[in-house]
């Protein structure tokens, strides 16, 4: 009967089946989690059905994809003597989506590990892991790509590491207060609640990281500091771990002006994203020209982060690449419409 199975009439379709051993009915239960949901995290997030019976599972869908799922089971089942939650099922799908980028990156590595509280918070992406050994090995390091690489918070948690091994003893988080045309003038309140919403990632990272009651003694004993970019002027931070967030919407005078401001036993991470530049028409960005400018300086290191960095929903994959193929086939159907007066006339 098996045998049918695998010579399908479709054959990009097959069924593999896996058995799980040593057999523990907890692992199981934790495996595949209340009412089977990440079973069906693991079909949404590789395309594929899972049927189980005790510790056999059937999966069915493309060869490649329950190869993964295979891998994913096997993983998560030797994971599961704790309960696992949906977000450990869906950052563990991620990095098993991503295993074959692995390549970019020869020589990434294991992930450093980094002292937070989130103890398993580590590079999830080949340009994750090295952007982390980056900022652990240079001084200044910059990274750049799109939203949602992890390009913020790993900076937070790279601090927050530093500061626990009391490598620092500061943690100094800046970016540009002037975005999409908007002045700080004409926002209401004080200066901290005028700034308080272009900073709220930062925030938001360091409660993750931290927790809030730990964060908010910090603050008050000048262990954390948050403040706009334009209040760095004149200041030499020594000792402190500083993050310039939304970089690329900095002139060259405001970034050199951060990089001036390194002091002895200081480390610094430049984060933004080229793409999303909010400064004035014909205004450089001080990102961009940093990157020409300090590419061949010794002790600067770069990341550059791509789409397949992006650590999110592994659903969202899917939708991108069905949003993709949905423009192609316009655009090739417009393209073929085009051509079709022209072929007439011949």
């Amino acid at each position: 009967m098996s045998e049918k199975s695998e010579k399908s009439p479709a054959p990009k379709s097959r069924a593999i089946e896996l058995l799980l051993s040593p057999v523990n009915n907890k692992h199981l239960a934790n495996l595949c989690g209340a009412l089977d949901e990440n079973l069906r995290q693991i079909e949404t997030a590789l395309d594929v059905s899972i049927a189980r019976r005790g510790e056999r599972f059937t999966l069915r869908g493309e060869l490649a994809q329950t190869t993964r799922a295979s891998e994913a089971l096997q993983r998560f089942y030797a994971q599961a003597k704790d309960t696992l939650s949906v977000d450990e099922i869906q950052l563990g799908l991620i990095e098993i989506l991503n295993r074959p980028v692995h390549n970019v990156s020869s020589g990434a590595g294991v992930s450093p590990a980094l002292m937070t509280r989130k103890t398993e918070l580590h590079g999830r992406t080949p340009r994750q892991i090295e952007y982390l050994k980056h900022i652990q090995e240079h001084d200044i390091t910059f990274g750049t790509g799109p939203a949602g690489t992890g390009k913020t918070y790993l900076a937070v948690a790279s601090a927050v590491d530093a500061f626990e091994r009391e490598l620092v003893q500061r943690i100094v988080l800046t970016r540009p207060a002037v975005e999409a045309g908007e002045r700080l003038g004409f926002l209401p309140g004080d200066l901290a609640q005028k700034v308080d919403p272009y900073l709220r990632p930062l925030y938001d990272a360091l409660y993750d990281l931290m927790g809030f009651e730990r964060v908010g003694k910090m603050f008050e004993r000048g262990s954390i500091e948050i403040a706009p970019l334009a209040y760095m002027r004149g200041r030499t931070l020594n000792h402190a771990f500083i993050i310039l967030d939304e970089a690329q919407n900095t002139t060259p005078e405001q970034m050199k002006m951060f990089l001036t401001r390194i002091g002895i036993g200081a480390k610094a991470v430049v984060t933004g994203d080229v793409t999303q530049i909010d400064l004035q028409r014909g205004q450089k960005s001080g990102l961009i020209e940093a990157r020409v400018i300090l590419k061949d300086v010794r002790g600067i290191a770069f990341t550059e982060f791509l789409k397949e960095d992006v650590v999110r929903h592994p659903l969202v994959a899917r939708i991108v690449s069905a949003y993709e193929a949905h423009t192609a086939a316009l655009e090739a159907r417009d393209a073929k419409a085009g051509s079709r007066p022209h072929a007439e006339k011949n």
